[in-house]
């Protein structure tokens, strides 16, 4: 391929993915409602970097807990920064303030100890085997979103309107492992950023330039020179307290300052357009092994745009959000012993979120291992009881109707018993 055919190609590229966004966002009001019973929805939230889940839902009932964290442990319900109680042994983070409406309706629910069974701490690996949904398993081609969108039947809409192709969502700045398949997906920008990319930062884009651009000539030093330039830029305009781990640990994905804008706007893109069913964001910073604070510091200040965001996107997607599934995951939790900088390190169990109005909430799911010595995972973390793919398969079958034989598709190697998280 020519360098001009390339440029062109790369061009063509871009508008065609901007014409998708914005097509998607400006769907016609009219649509709203036309939306016929029996069409689910998934939204996945991927915190990247490993949350802190014994600091999401807090073991306060055990002394254990507040041995291991002298400086970083979450007071008891009803003192200064304290949590809020959920059953009388687990409470959730006070910066998570604005979901407990949702708890208190059971629209709301945990799985404490779930994780990965693949006992990785890289959190390139343990992100990869969570998008693949194939734990341990580095040679998978697709994603299990895309393997879940080829399952899922379109949905099916009211006399007179739009079919559309649009039926998954990616919001983000590139392309994430989980979409990776043949089924088509619509990817859409975060908001306004200083750092946003361009089209070189497509990876498809950026290989073909690197593999052009090779070369001692001067064109070629002068491109080479250029990336680096621009790298070092967005690198200097990131938060002072993110460091060059978080920076790999986020694979691109943003601080979660803006999910609050960004959830409002998927919310009514969702609620506006009945042919989009699944759609996915990915959220960075949580990463914390220094500073990483208890009621207020580093991860409470994560934790509050999210927790805002979370209940914005149920506010607004009103019906449809009886009809949704938020899952809210992370590659691996930390360890439960604070670290000599007051963070936490790379650990093993952790905690997922479910909300939505099928969802069987106000109940934390999962059997609690517990966090004293002897039950911990290679001394250190909180062991794994239920799988992450459990969980999973668990709100496809259960929640959004998937049916056994195409389960197995969308979990390939997978065994075990499905987690039914529903009301039903």
């Amino acid at each position: 391929m020519q360098r001009r055919q390339l440029l062109q190609a790369a061009s063509a590229a871009g508008l065609a993915w901007t014409a998708v966004g914005r097509t998607a966002f400006a769907a016609p009001a009219t649509q709203a409602g036309q939306q016929l019973p029996g069409n689910k929805r998934l939204i996945v939230v991927f915190l990247r970097g490993a949350v802190d889940g014994l600091s999401v839902v807090v073991p306060y009932g055990e002394g254990a807990y507040y041995d291991a964290r002298s400086s970083i442990a979450l007071a008891h319900p009803g003192q200064d920064g304290g949590v809020l109680d959920l059953d009388g042994h687990f409470g959730l983070n006070p910066n998570l303030a604005p979901l407990m409406p949702l708890w208190q309706s059971g629209k709301l629910a945990f799985v404490q100890a779930s994780g990965s069974p693949d006992p990785t701490r890289s959190h390139f690996d343990a992100q990869d085997y969570m998008e693949s949904g194939t734990p341990g398993r580095k040679g998978t081609p697709d994603g299990w979103l895309n393997r879940l969108l080829g399952a899922e039947p379109p949905v099916v809409v009211a006399p007179g309107a739009r079919a559309g192709v649009t039926r998954g969502i990616s919001v983000g700045a590139t392309m994430p492992r989980i979409w990776a398949g043949p089924n088509p997906v619509a990817n859409i920008a975060n908001g306004s950023r200083a750092t946003k990319p361009t089209q070189l930062d497509r990876p498809q884009v950026s290989k073909a330039f690197d593999s052009l651009y090779s070369g001692d000539d001067a064109m070629s030093k002068a491109y080479r020179e250029s990336q680096q330039s621009r790298a070092e830029v967005n690198e200097a305009m990131l938060p002072a307290e993110m460091d060059r781990e978080q920076m790999v640990a986020n694979g691109g994905a943003p601080l979660p300052n803006g999910f609050p804008d960004d959830a409002s706007r998927l919310a009514q893109l969702m609620r506006r357009d009945p042919n989009v069913q699944i759609a996915f964001l990915a959220l960075g910073g949580w990463d914390t092994h220094v500073n990483q604070g208890g009621a207020k510091g580093q991860l409470a200040n994560r934790l509050q745009p999210l927790g805002q965001g979370l209940a914005e996107l149920a506010t607004r997607l009103g019906p449809t959000f009886d009809d949704t599934t938020i899952l809210v995951i992370s590659e691996f939790g930390r360890t439960v012993r604070q670290n000599g900088t007051g963070g936490t390190d790379h650990g093993h169990g952790n905690v997922i979120w479910a909300l939505g109005g099928n969802v069987a909430g106000g109940k934390v799911h999962g059997r609690w291992p517990g966090i004293d010595a002897s039950s911990l995972h290679e001394g250190r973390d909180l062991a794994v009881t239920t799988d992450f793919r459990q969980v999973l398969a668990g709100v496809c079958a259960h929640n959004l109707g998937l049916p056994d034989n195409k389960l197995a598709a969308v979990f390939p190697g997978f065994d075990g018993a499905p987690l039914n998280l529903s009301r039903a």
